[in-house]
């Protein structure tokens, strides 16, 4: 879908590591890439992007000055920066390690070593953030489709509006947890919710078991977008109501195809 290719991005490689950092180039330039800019720290990378704001930064998780927990942190800070496309490279594997990057709306998680399609699928996933391409349907006009973003992660929720709004959706309303939902949905009328799965008070189960049990809308398409792998909850979540599901982090395409599907069918 995007209009970009990979030549047009601007990328910030972030790894301490000189044979990492030469392995991660060459992947990249056979993917095309061909703007590459390199630090090997947190406060180098800091340094780069306030000289050059790259379009995406390609981050290792460790430094010796800090993670790359530290360095998305201050860019979502920062109004400026808040947009620059974030992807972990790390061999870490540990879910409660990586929670915190998937609730963060990076574009993806790549394993050390990564395979070509990975690194490809990721890279178009920047360049769909960065090419709004409005969702064309025949039953709504996407600029009037009315979606409840239910998250209790502020970056989660910024990340699902950039990807909507990309698509040409312009009526958003945010709640922190199934519990504000609720609040919310008996009172607006609503074509579409997005919620996480894990929670407080009321979660990402219990919502859409609300959503077709009790509320006046229970027609409502519900997606879920969840970093859960336990499958004995998904399993559980895909009975409660919900109509799809997909990945944190997802790719834009993904939910490009998912509401299509949602919008045109429901």
């Amino acid at each position: 879908m995007s209009e970009l290719s990979p030549s047009d991005l601007s990328i910030l490689l972030v790894e301490p590591s000189d044979t990492q950092r030469k392995i991660i180039i060459k992947h990249l330039k056979e993917e095309e890439v061909r703007n590459i800019e390199e630090a090997g720290s947190v406060n180098q990378a800091l340094v780069q992007i306030a000289k050059h704001k790259p379009d995406l930064v390609v981050s290792a998780l460790h430094f010796a000055d800090g993670t790359a927990l530290d360095l998305l942190t201050r860019l979502k800070k920062s109004p400026e920066l808040a947009d620059i496309a974030f992807m972990l490279v790390s061999s870490e594997t540990r879910k409660a390690q990586l929670e915190q990057f998937k609730q963060s709306g990076v574009i993806a998680i790549l394993p050390k070593p990564f395979s070509r399609i990975h690194l490809g699928k990721a890279l178009n996933a920047a360049m769909d953030l960065l090419t709004p391409t409005e969702l064309q349907l025949s039953l709504y006009d996407i600029t009037d489709v009315r979606v409840l973003i239910v998250d209790d992660s502020k970056l989660a929720r910024n990340h699902i509006r950039r990807v909507l709004s990309n698509l040409g959706i312009q009526q958003m309303q945010e709640a922190e947890d199934g519990q504000q939902a609720i609040a919310m949905l008996q009172q607006q009328m609503f074509d579409l919710v997005v919620t996480d799965y894990n929670m407080p008070e009321v979660n990402g189960q219990e919502l859409p078991e609300f959503i077709r049990g009790t509320s006046t809308q229970s027609h409502i398409p519900v997606l879920m977008v969840t970093s859960e792998a336990n499958e004995t909850h998904l399993s559980n979540i895909a009975q409660s109501g919900v109509n799809a599901m997909c990945d944190k982090p997802f790719e834009p395409e993904t939910v490009r195809a998912l509401l299509f599907q949602l919008l045109e069918q429901h």
